[in-house]
């Protein structure tokens, strides 16, 4: 499959001399110039105007929602251990706005807004020292991410590095009891755990905020003394043997969930290049690959504290806490899985890891079967063996083909989804904004030309109809639950980042968001692209993208860094102009190249890269080897 990018940048710029001297120091740093006047396509015009509507959107609802200290405008108390997840999802995705391209001042505000959650769910209990106190990595996930991305914002901000380094050290092995990981074993001592420890034995407290939402799934276990249905999750008399089954089978030892925690590591590492975290990270992995073959291939979703699968599920390699029998059955281990692969990844640049996932894929693939011409796949396993058939969500192969680009991968992921997904456009928003992906690969197959604007208008829509119902919302904090604003947060990127990052977003649950390009602006010295610029990644294969940059100013020429890959993991080769004859070809040979962009130009640019190459790092084009700290008041 062949892959062209078109690149469509139309920006007004003050050169500041004493930047572009500085600009002219950043090592091997290749500046390329395309002219190819054109008027702008309508996606480079749905983009720009996107990223131009997120920020009043984004100000809308804090100004509605938050406290001037940036704290939520909610209730006095909040019970169990549910809580800052859902405070820290309400914004998880403004600092990804401001790296992508967004007004700086969302760059602060988004920082703001961390220092405010953390405090306020600090005051209900649910984190110490500003961790969470216990949860679960799935929960853990959806909290950090926000966090990570203040790595791709801004990453010379000391307070945040400092954090980096800290969570990240909560999961070394101290030799104490109270230690969240056994680095003899590799393996994290519970399901549910953080800045105590791990938590090996739950109250009533804990889980009275989940009770009603478990209520609508299966039960963990068929054979609960005097417990029949989910809906004895709501009965207190019924509740405690729930409880004292899931102390007793669950809370010790490790789960698949667990994986999730290497994005904390890497995101420690690429801070400071400091190789303990690149260790942690792929020994941990490996340690889930050597159980998955002692388990005849399948991933087990217990393993307990003597490292031994079943120890606390009389041998049973499933019954664990979130795994493939409750609550979601195999989507958790296929996005715990793909994380901890990808992480592993991007960290050794060895391919090997993302047999993991495979794995996982290959399980529930080899007991499918078809109905109605669509593939089913069983979705749970226990005693009465596979059962709950239903289709696979396609984002999750569509990762793996993702970073693998192999053929086999590609004409899997065609095998599994919905070919009427893969046709047109069926928009809808998950929790997070990486569902919409069946499309996505249609578009690269070449079968969907218009996907660019039908995505860019889908996501746009989506944030209207956020603000109505934010403007619509009489509710009081009394009768406010604690996901309220996370299903109104109006900052919509899923169609941004596909589009101008030629990538599907990333894996909700605590996935780094993994790309084919990354851009800098270097007349303002910031990371995202310059304003009144757009980008469109339209082809992907393994040995580059097809890449269209539009300059969408008419009289000023426009400067941008583009970089391989999100972390500068991939090293650009070649860069070829193919619009115009003769065929313009640069030899770039580093991690990024400048390209200058005259007006009105669009140029479609084919990026050959070796992917994988370089170590990830947060850093800058201009930060060098190491990233520079700095004190930022927020």
């Amino acid at each position: 499959m062949k892959y062209i990018v078109v690149v469509i940048f139309f920006v007004t710029v003050i050169i500041n001399p004493a930047v572009s001297q500085e600009l002219d120091s950043i090592p091997n740093l290749k500046s390329v110039p395309y002219h190819s006047p054109s008027p702008p396509p309508e996606w480079a015009l749905l983009q720009r105007q996107m990223m131009e509507a997120l920020y009043p959107a984004a100000m809308e609802f804090v100004e509605k929602y938050t406290n001037p200290d940036g704290t939520l405008i909610w209730r006095d108390e909040w019970p169990g251990m549910d809580g800052s997840d859902d405070g820290y999802e309400s914004f998880y995705n403004f600092p990804l706005y401001y790296a992508l391209g967004g007004p700086k001042e969302i760059d602060l505000l988004s920082r703001k807004l961390w220092e405010g959650v953390t405090r306020q769910f600090t005051g209900y209990g649910q984190i110490v020292d500003e961790f969470d106190a216990g949860y679960d990595w799935m929960h853990h996930g959806e909290s950090y991410t926000y966090f990570y991305f203040f790595g791709l914002a801004d990453p010379t901000d000391k307070k945040m590095r400092d954090r980096a380094t800290k969570f990240a050290k909560l999961y070394f092995d101290d030799g104490t009891e109270k230690s969240n990981f056994d680095s003899k074993l590799k393996l994290i001592r519970s399901p549910l755990t953080g800045s105590l420890g791990p938590r090996f034995v739950n109250t009533a407290e804990d889980w009275v905020t989940h009770r009603p939402i478990l209520s609508n799934y299966p039960l963990p276990y068929d054979d609960i003394p005097n417990v029949t249905s989910g809906k004895d999750w709501n009965n207190d008399n019924k509740f405690q043997f729930i409880l004292e089954a899931l102390n007793n089978r669950m809370m010790k030892g490790d789960v698949p969930l667990n994986l999730a925690s290497t994005s904390m590591m890497l995101n420690a590492y690429m801070y400071s290049g400091e190789e303990e975290y690149k260790v942690w990270v792929t020994s941990y992995v490996n340690a889930w690959m050597e159980r998955t073959e002692k388990n005849d291939g399948i991933i087990p979703d217990n393993v307990g504290l003597s490292g031994e699968i079943g120890e606390y599920m009389d041998g049973n390699w499933w019954g664990g806490y979130y795994g493939w029998k409750w609550p979601h059955g195999v989507k958790n281990k296929l996005e715990a899985t793909t994380i901890g692969a990808s992480n592993a990844y991007l960290i050794s640049g060895d391919d090997k890891y993302l047999d993991l996932p495979n794995a996982v894929i290959a399980s529930v693939s080899n007991e499918a079967k078809e109905e109605n011409g669509k593939k089913l796949v069983p979705h749970r396993y226990d005693d009465r063996g596979w059962y709950d058939y239903r289709p696979m969500q396609p984002m999750y192969p569509t990762h793996l083909w993702y970073m693998s680009r192999k053929n086999k991968d590609w004409e899997r992921v065609k095998d599994l989804l919905d070919p009427e997904e893969m046709a047109k456009l069926n928009y809808r928003k998950g929790k997070g904004d990486e569902v919409n992906t069946a499309t996505w690969l249609g578009y690269l197959e070449g079968k969907v030309p218009t996907y660019p604007v039908d995505i860019l208008k889908a996501t746009y829509n989506e944030m209207l109809s956020r603000l109505d119902r934010i403007r619509k919302d009489t509710s009081t904090p009394d009768f406010q639950d604690v996901h309220h604003w996370l299903n109104l947060n109006p900052v919509v990127l899923e169609g941004i980042v596909q589009t101008m990052l030629g990538a599907p977003n990333h894996i909700y649950h605590g996935g780094l968001l993994h790309t084919s390009v990354r851009y800098f602006d270097p007349e303002n010295r910031r990371t995202g692209i310059p304003s009144d610029m757009a980008a469109l990644v339209e082809q992907i294969t393994d040995a580059g993208i097809s890449l269209t940059l539009v300059n969408l100013h008419p009289t000023e020429t426009k400067k941008v860094i583009v970089q391989g890959g999100m972390f500068g993991e991939h090293h650009i080769k070649r860069v070829n102009m193919i619009d115009k004859y003769p065929y313009q070809f640069d030899t770039i040979d580093h991690k990024f190249f400048q390209a200058e962009i005259a007006p009105g130009s669009v140029v479609k640019l084919e990026i050959e890269m070796t992917r994988f190459q370089n170590p990830p790092t947060y850093a800058f084009p201009w930060h060098g080897e190491n990233i520079p700290e700095r004190e930022i008041n927020y």
